[in-house]
């Protein structure tokens, strides 16, 4: 436990020490956020806020637990499939703010980059970690064998994970906060499971999150931007593979999940009969054309992320 509160401390206290430094300099070198004319009104005064606040948010996580956690495997590879999307988001960020393409990363160069973090994956875990290709299934005791077919729940756990939580980032505070806590829940699992190592690894994303919380929460005075949310999304996709939790993933990501699957499913409906099943997605989006106030939103999925995050360890 010990380890734990000193990693998550670690962690914090690098973001604490960079953003004050970082944050200026951003401004300086004009790393700006382009906010979409379509969405939410009340968003157009955040132009400008300096985005790329990943660098030093996932910095501070390979730090904390290069510094806290032996480099096994396990590891090793969580901190692999985390650079890997930190390299994707970063280069997303910078096609999109200092080249000026408003795009960035076209959607086939991301997924390739993904197919190839998540081969890299699974043949390390199956090969060197003997993960089973086996999916787990709470409260039953017992385990579906998927054979070949584990190689594509992990390249789905993978890209959606990593992408589910980019989506989430549309609020001041709402994905370093859901992360932070589904982030602790997970430390609890891995703790629970037997997985020492990879618990100092949640932790210091956790410490990160709360760290960088005290510069995104409202109003912002700086975004993760793509840089940060890819990676925190890989790098929650590499606990739930590495503790063969993919399911309990969906539970304590349940946040996560709910603003992937109202993407998908506005995108379906609106090709498919030209309606709309929500005012703007991301789902978060939703509730503030509905009145609420962006405060209130973020706090709102904060506790049922914190509530899903209890279900999810009552499951263990």
């Amino acid at each position: 436990m010990v380890n734990i509160l000193t990693t998550m401390a670690i962690a914090a206290g690098i973001v604490l020490l960079l953003a004050p430094i970082a944050i200026p300099m951003l401004h300086k070198l004009k790393f700006g956020q382009s906010i979409r004319e379509e969405g939410p009104k009340s968003h157009q005064k955040k132009s400008g806020t300096p985005t790329m606040g990943g660098i030093f948010l996932i910095a501070a996580i390979i730090i904390a637990t290069v510094i806290k956690a032996p480099l096994s495997t396990e590891i090793v590879l969580a901190l692999f499939i985390t650079i890997g999307h930190w390299i994707l988001g970063f280069l997303d960020d910078y096609i999109k703010v200092v080249k000026k393409r408003n795009l960035g990363l076209k959607a086939r160069q991301k997924l390739l980059g993904q197919i190839i973090i998540a081969i890299i994956t699974m043949t390390i875990a199956t090969e060197m970690l003997d993960i089973r290709t086996t999916l787990w299934l709470p409260f039953a005791e017992s385990e579906i064998n998927l054979g070949i077919l584990y190689y594509a729940l992990v390249l789905f756990v993978i890209v959606g994970a990593s992408n589910a939580v980019n989506l989430t980032d549309g609020l001041d505070g709402l994905a370093s906060g859901n992360m932070a806590i589904a982030a602790s829940c997970y430390t609890v699992v891995c703790l629970l499971t037997g997985h020492n190592d990879l618990a100092i690894f949640c932790a210091a994303i956790v410490g990160a999150c709360i760290g960088f919380l005290r510069f995104n929460f409202h109003p912002a005075k700086i975004f993760m931007g793509d840089t940060g949310s890819l990676a925190l999304g890989g790098a929650f996709a590499a606990i739930g593979i590495l503790t063969h939790t993919e399911i309990l993933l969906a539970v304590i990501g349940f946040i996560f999940v709910c603003e992937a699957l109202s993407v998908i499913i506005q995108v379906i409906s609106f090709q498919t009969t030209g309606k709309r099943v929500f005012k703007m997605s991301p789902i978060h989006h939703h509730f503030e054309l509905s009145g609420w106030k962006e405060t209130k939103v973020v706090f709102v999925f904060w506790l049922v992320g914190l509530i899903f995050g209890i279900i999810g360890l009552s499951m263990i």
